[in-house]
């Protein structure tokens, strides 16, 4: 996106500080606190839990209220794919069961218009009002005819005996619908006790996103988690991400810390000795290692730096390349072992070997914002090489 934007020629210099990036959860508990603040005097140290539900995903964050109408983060975001699009392919699933799957995909690859109408009919008069309720529940007549007449052509065997015996038309009564919702809901409910266990004093849980208009779920929510003493919707919870957008960056000393969701270290050369795995032995003696700096779970403020000096490995070496490794887990030994990814490289120029190994470089990863500026200093000359890398390497705090 930073790359885009420079092409585009909005920013002047690639690594502008005129662009600034923030998550969905956190712009939302920004939008959150204010209303929090003035509506609920909410007060300073209590901690409250943002729950984004959106159409693909769900994303959550736990913040604290903080001095200075400042947010810091408590608890790594966690999210997961159960948005509302989910319960769209439930209904499909449902539809599948009467029609047979081969029908529902020639539909699909034939006349997609019409599939995706009888989809968004669906959502118009039946998903978005359904609140839960049996006694208020309406049941709604799906007229194949009318919404999709394609798919007769391609329905065979005893679903289509049944079907021209109802002429076309089925019941998605009150237990179907729910069954539709309750896999969905589900999922968001454990992840909701997942953050909710890793915190002792949340005083309110915010609701925002598209799906979180959804009166069932809200419904779930309360009767799951009444033991919270505020569980909101904000009268919009649509625009909640793209105002709380605004404010961060009208004022982005608004979040104070966040907590990192990896551990980052660089690869390092070392001299091989007895004890380390023989295989990893390199010609010239000696063996790669992951070389820490950050651990996963660390709460670090914005702009906090995590810094090492390295000097080079031989006296002749005129390049250093420091490439930066993360992994999800809390340690790591080697940078190919499982679960470690590649985040990227800075390489500095180092050609006056004079000093021999005596040229100190000071390596620095700043975290705090949505990016992580990789910069090292050469101490001998003071030249200072910098690069920028996307903090988070997963969709949406999505998969976490």
């Amino acid at each position: 996106m930073r790359g885009c934007i420079y092409n585009a020629e909005l920013i002047e210099t690639l690594d502008s500080e005129n662009l600034q990036f923030t998550t969905e959860p956190e712009a939302a508990a920004i939008y959150c606190m204010e209303i929090l603040r003035e509506c609920y005097e909410f007060p300073i140290g209590k901690s409250f839990l943002l729950v984004d539900c959106g159409g693909g995903t769900v994303d959550l964050t736990t913040r604290r209220l903080l001095k200075g109408n400042k947010l810091g983060e408590i608890t790594e975001r966690t999210g997961g794919f159960c948005g509302s699009a989910y319960v769209d392919k439930e209904f499909i699933k449902y539809i599948k069961n009467i029609v047979g799957s081969s029908a529902i995909k020639l539909l699909q690859e034939n006349h997609y218009s019409q599939f995706q109408y009888m989809v968004q009919e669906f959502c118009r008069l039946v998903k978005t009002i359904f609140t839960g309720d049996s006694e208020k529940f309406r049941t709604f007549e799906l007229d194949f005819s009318e919404l999709c007449p394609a798919i007769k052509q391609y329905i065979r065997g005893n679903q289509r005996d049944h079907l021209e015996d109802c002429d076309w038309i089925i019941d998605l009564d009150f237990y179907a619908v729910k069954a539709m919702f309750d896999p969905v809901i589900s999922q968001i409910i454990n992840l909701i006790s997942y953050q909710l266990h890793n915190v002792n004093d949340c005083a309110a849980i915010y609701l925002v996103g598209g799906f979180s208009e959804s009166k069932y779920l809200q419904t779930r929510i309360r009767s799951v988690f009444n033991y919270v003493p505020h569980i909101l919707v904000p009268k919009d919870p649509l625009t909640a991400v793209a105002r709380g957008a605004v404010q961060y960056g009208l004022d982005m000393r608004t979040i104070k810390t966040r907590v990192l969701k990896y551990s980052y270290g660089v690869k390092v050369a070392f001299n091989w000795e007895p004890g380390d795995p023989p295989e990893r032995r390199t010609k010239k003696g000696r063996i790669f290692k992951f070389h820490q700096l950050a651990t996963r779970g660390t709460i670090v403020e914005v702009n906090q730096e995590f810094s090492e000096v390295f000097v080079p490995f031989t006296k002749k070496q005129t390049t250093r390349a420091y490439r930066i490794y993360v992994t999800r887990k809390t340690s790591g030994k080697y940078c190919d072992e499982e679960g470690m990814k590649f985040l990227g490289e800075l390489r500095i120029e180092s050609p006056n070997t004079s000093l021999g190994v005596e040229r100190p470089v000071l390596f620095s990863l700043r975290f705090g914002k949505m990016e992580i500026d990789a910069t090292a200093i050469d101490h001998t000359t003071d030249q200072v090489y910098k690069t920028t890398f996307k903090l988070e390497l997963e969709d949406s705090d999505s998969s976490l």
